[in-house]
């Protein structure tokens, strides 16, 4: 049991390591922290949006931007997880349908200068597909983190920027976006509240 859990923590380790040398991945981060930081400046808000885990991530990055990070005393940043509110979500699944559940808040509380952001590990994820395909035909800037894809993969039609972790692991992909939310947070907030 021991050297299983060992195995675990290794293989986390290794992609972590693979992340911290990746320049590409890090250049990806660098555009999205420049495009959260021109979209909060400019006066929009960020829409966070993902399934499961992933939901869990999109209200933890919120909850960073809106409360503080590391920087206490310093203002919210308008920032809102599309997870969240259980009776739009269920109301959305009920009459329209689950695929659209994103969308349609991306529809109602959208406007040019905000940035939508998708979190999917696999890529596939037709609601969140839908949420970004939607945003950018509504002229929104578009974000997606995901796992590694296929180069045919229908989610990069819609996505201004992609950071795609180098996994396939569903658990790995996840634990490198905890970590990326909290690097892109730090440097959002050091960059916008130490600066005014």
């Amino acid at each position: 049991m021991i050297e299983r859990c060992k195995k675990i923590v290794e293989d986390s380790v290794i992609l972590f390591n693979n992340v911290l040398h990746d320049e590409k991945l890090m250049e990806k981060a660098g555009e999205v922290i420049s495009a959260a930081i021109g979209c909060i400046k400019g006066g929009g808000k960020i829409l966070i949006c993902g399934n499961g885990g992933s939901a869990a991530d999109a209200q933890h990055f919120a909850a960073e931007l809106v409360g503080s990070f590391i920087i206490k005393n310093r203002k919210g940043f308008p920032a809102v997880a599309l997870t969240s509110d259980s009776a739009v979500i269920t109301s959305l699944c009920n009459d329209i349908s689950v695929e659209q559940i994103f969308a349609r808040q991306v529809e109602a509380l959208g406007k040019a200068g905000d940035l939508v952001i998708g979190i999917t590990t696999s890529g596939k994820s037709k609601n969140i597909i839908n949420a970004l395909s939607l945003s950018k035909a509504a002229g929104l800037k578009t974000v997606c983190l995901t796992g590694l894809l296929p180069e045919d993969a229908e989610i990069k039609l819609f996505s201004d920027i992609i950071i795609e972790v180098p996994s396939s692991s569903t658990p790995r992909i996840q634990e490198v976006h905890g970590l990326l939310i909290h690097v892109i947070c730090e440097i959002i907030e050091s960059e916008i509240a130490e600066k005014n």
